[in-house]
């Protein structure tokens, strides 16, 4: 990386002092400093609480093999920005980024000085940078992920296709609300008047909200279970063998790269989307494309196998439903086997309710600090494991990685680790499987 775009990522890191802040008009006022670049694509807009960013990958995985040139924007990264935005799954280059930041840094800063203006946040400038990126290359279709929220998130200033909600469930309690019904009105959202939007499978509390919400902006309302099955044949470390058939299309027997049975739901959604914008928006995504896009789909850091001895598992999950769907991984895939748990956790996240949902999994607990201010203390994450009532070790990353595989060799066990986005994104740094994450 030059010094160039390391000086440009540190302004853009700057940034983050700014905090959370919910409204558009901060990034619609950018915006318009940049020429609207967000009003000339079509895009489909994904929000949920887990799921959204496989969702995502897996929507324009099959919109390239379809012969679209794609734009996807997804966060956060795992090690290097740049893997925010990609175009046809390459993450934007760093001479783009030492060319974009200054000019988007310009706007920003015009912007903020003018009447009732206000500095952009992180999350608003790299949302403005990827439209202002996605627009000067042409881009054919642009997958949107949303940050947190909905309703009020910066990437929700645009009109899409299709809107996407993968599901809700608790998550940000302190900035979307303490209840599901709450949660689920600003995932909603994004619900846009006329535009179609696609579900997953939602929680009774939610679904009369999001119910209601498409009603009242006479937007079609798409359950994916309704339209599309998919079903599974077989697993193992290596992917899943899945048939996919919707109510008028049969695209046969494919195989994903991506494990656990919540991948199925997730396939299913972005199948019902692709109908969706091959029926009422004229894109011609052929079954082949599908298949073929489904199988070569690519989700990082998300029950990622990196080591089959032992079996070593990778997981963002950090939330008690992303545990508990993690758990379901485990059972399934080395049932019967003693499992270890390296975990990091940021402190705004429900540990024991994590902790909670792999307790019948987990044999042996590593705690380890990750390499952010936000970092929950592993004193605090061993002294929770301790009532799980097995052995637990505060440690370093990479000892505790060390540890955890000698441990599993000789108990002929596996690993895991989980508990957040920022510690996958270091072990795959120091496991050295980093070059081609998604390309």
């Amino acid at each position: 990386m030059t010094s160039t775009v390391t000086e440009s990522l540190s302004r853009l890191y700057r940034l983050h002092a700014a905090g959370i802040k919910f409204g558009l008009e901060t990034e619609r006022a950018l915006l318009e400093r940049l020429g609207h670049p967000e009003q000339g694509l079509a895009i489909v807009h994904v929000a949920g609480t887990n799921g959204k960013g496989s969702v995502c990958s897996m929507l324009e995985a099959v919109l390239r093999r379809a012969g679209l040139k794609t734009g996807l924007y997804t966060s956060p990264h795992l090690i290097r920005f740049n893997e925010r935005i990609r175009i046809d799954g390459r993450c934007i280059s760093d001479e783009a980024l030492a060319a974009l930041i200054p000019q988007v840094d310009e706007q920003a800063r015009a912007a903020a000085t003018r009447p009732g203006g206000q500095e952009v946040t992180f999350f608003e400038f790299a949302t403005a940078l990827a439209f202002d990126y996605f627009k000067r290359e042409h881009v054919d279709i642009v997958v949107l992920e949303t940050g947190m929220g909905g309703r009020l998130d910066a990437t929700n200033v645009i009109t899409p296709l299709v809107s996407v909600i993968t599901g809700v469930s608790l998550e940000h309690t302190d900035y979307l609300g303490k209840d599901l019904p709450s949660i689920a009105a600003e995932k909603g959202g994004i619900i846009k008047p006329g535009r179609p939007v696609v579900i997953g499978p939602m929680a009774e509390e939610a679904l009369p909200i999001i119910q209601r919400l498409a009603q009242e902006r006479r937007a079609r309302l798409i359950q994916a279970g309704d339209v599309v099955a998919v079903k599974r044949k077989s697993q193992n470390l290596d992917g899943q063998q899945v048939g996919v058939e919707s109510d008028n299309t049969s695209y046969g027997s494919l195989r994903c790269p991506l494990i656990g049975r919540h991948q199925l739901e997730n396939m299913g959604i972005a199948v019902a989307a692709l109908e969706v914008l091959r029926d009422e928006c004229g894109l011609k995504v052929a079954p082949q494309a599908v298949k073929e896009g489904l199988e070569t789909v690519r989700w990082p850091g998300r029950c990622q196998v990196l080591s089959k001895d032992p079996v070593t598992i990778l997981d963002g999950a950090h939330n008690p439903e992303g545990a508990h769907i993690l758990s379901q991984v485990l059972h399934e895939l080395v049932k019967g086997r003693p499992v270890g748990l390296v975990a990091g956790m940021c402190a705004d996240k429900d540990l024991v309710g994590f902790l909670r949902a792999l307790a019948g999994r987990i044999k042996r607990v590593w705690a380890v600090p990750l390499k952010t201010e936000r970092s929950l203390p592993p004193g605090t994450i061993a002294a929770r494991a301790q009532v799980m009532g097995c052995p637990v070790t505060i440690s370093s990353v990479p000892d505790a990685l060390r540890e955890a595989s000698a441990w599993a060799a000789a108990n002929c066990g596996a690993v895991c680790i989980a508990g957040s986005l920022y510690l996958a994104g270091e072990v795959l740094e120091l496991s050295g499987k980093t070059e081609s994450l998604f390309e």
